[in-house]
């Protein structure tokens, strides 16, 4: 007979304790342990997959041969500029995101589109009909894709057996439960015990294995922190249900960088990959209208504009607000600080909102030219010219400090139609700038550029 056991595991960070405690030791979070009762593996049980794992033995880095990795392409530039050019052979990559944001519906369109692999899906949440249903409405089609609806560990091997597939898709991680453990699925031991074993086949067969994990109201990924811990790849598919876009961000990428994103347009047919994120975070028809800047953002290696918006009104009740969407809170205090000390506008008494048009969060510290003048052109209400647009980082006392990779946020501007660009001070060596047209209006503290962007109205 197996052994059983009770342990009390957090569900926050995985510790493991042999009586419930109310605080966890580890990661110092408050009632997160639950009880999960635990089977003692026998040698039977522990083989999962029913495939040969080859032993190792230590050997000398120096003899190591290494080669260069063949990507798996997987046909959807957006995705495989956040991957870092494609699906790598044995990697685990998990993808989290919110009910009903397109997690689904993005992996499945991908693995039509993947032509000439051989493709299992696994599916815990909805029967092959079903799958079949939204492939239709994706328009579609790769024989060589196999859907089954299983949640069995033990049973998915089986299937991963007589199918070897190229690539493994299970959705989702927390559906998935093995025999061994006497808990019920998505518990912490579970999720734990799963992921690690599609980590070991995986590693043992080199085929990736492509995860969907939900999240908790927190925006975490739900279950352990070691599900994050040992996957590879962990992208968050994020974004406004009442907007259109869709943003995939990557979280953690061992193979490639952690600040590259790509953008989808949501729609009937599926997602719409987004090759000019540019046009579509810009409205057309802004001129006149106070509290609105254009700025210069980047993310990973992709340049574009976004639009910022403010609105600065008299607070109706004692205590002003601050309410921001898709910005930082409190560097947007820091702004106002620095426009109350440096530039003498008074804000303290009064409202101010501001938005990142779109939907999209940014994190560039470059923007932080365009909010403060959006939050001045709403307080004077005064508009700024329709097509001028700025970059440039604030600091504290009110300089415009230096940025990364101007000349590619110049060249994005210029290609838009933007005939003027207050960008900061900064030394011209190295940079090419002999066939732009865009006039640069270069400045050195916060009163340059508001002086320059407010001309025309300082003149009347």
């Amino acid at each position: 007979m197996a052994k059983t056991k009770s342990v009390y595991v957090c569900r926050n960070c995985g510790n493991d304790s042999p009586k419930w405690i109310g605080k966890c030791p580890a990661c110092g979070e408050w009632n997160t342990y639950v009880e999960e009762i635990l089977t003692k593996e026998t040698k039977q049980q522990v083989q999962l997959s029913g495939l040969e794992i080859p032993k190792s033995k230590p050997i000398l880095i120096s003899e190591i041969e290494t080669e260069e990795e063949v990507r798996i392409d997987t046909r959807s530039p957006e995705l495989n500029r956040v991957l870092g050019g494609g699906l790598v052979p044995g990697s685990l990559v998990l993808i989290g995101g919110e009910p009903g944001i397109g997690k689904s519906t993005l992996v499945l369109q991908v693995v039509l589109n993947l032509t000439g692999k051989r493709i299992l899906y696994v599916s815990g949440e909805e029967s092959v009909k079903q799958i079949k249903l939204r492939a239709e409405r994706l328009k579609g089609f790769n024989p060589d894709c196999f859907v089954v609806s299983e949640t069995a560990l033990e049973q998915i091997f089986t299937h991963i057996r007589s199918t070897e597939p190229d690539l493994v898709i299970v959705d989702s991680i927390q559906t998935v439960s093995t025999e061994t453990i006497d808990s019920s699925p998505g518990s912490v031991s579970q999720v734990r015990e799963c992921a690690a074993a599609l980590l070991k086949y995986c590693k043992t067969s080199a085929v990736p294995v492509l995860l969907i994990g939900h999240i908790t109201k927190e925006g975490s990924i739900a279950g352990p922190k070691v599900l994050e811990h040992i996957v590879d790849t962990v992208l968050q598919f994020e974004g406004d249900q009442h907007y259109m876009y869709r943003i995939l961000r990557s979280i953690k990428n061992r193979f490639g960088s952690t600040a590259e994103l790509g953008i989808f347009e949501m729609q009937q047919s599926g997602l719409r990959e987004v090759s000019n994120p540019s046009e579509l975070l810009l409205s057309q028809n802004h001129e006149g209208l106070s509290g609105v800047a254009i700025a210069s953002a980047i993310e990973g290696i992709r340049p574009f504009l976004i639009e910022v918006q403010s609105l600065v009104s008299s607070a109706a009740y004692g205590m002003p607000q601050r309410s921001v969407t898709g910005f930082d809170l409190r560097r947007l205090n820091m702004l106002l600080a620095v426009l109350e000390k440096r530039a003498g506008f008074k804000l303290a008494q009064k409202d101010v909102f501001l938005n990142i048009a779109g939907g999209i969060k940014v994190v560039d510290p470059a923007i932080d030219l365009a909010v403060m003048a959006a939050v001045l052109s709403s307080n004077l209400d005064i508009p700024l010219e329709k097509h001028t647009c700025m970059a440039g980082e604030v600091g504290l006392s009110g300089e415009i400090r230096p940025i990364n990779r101007i000349e590619q946020r110049i060249r994005e501007a210029e290609k838009l139609g933007f005939t003027k660009m207050v960008i900061p001070w900064f030394e011209m060596k190295g940079i090419n700038l002999s066939n732009t047209k865009i006039e640069l209006i270069r400045v050195r503290k916060v009163e340059e550029a508001f002086r320059e962007l407010f001309k025309k109205s300082i003149n009347k």
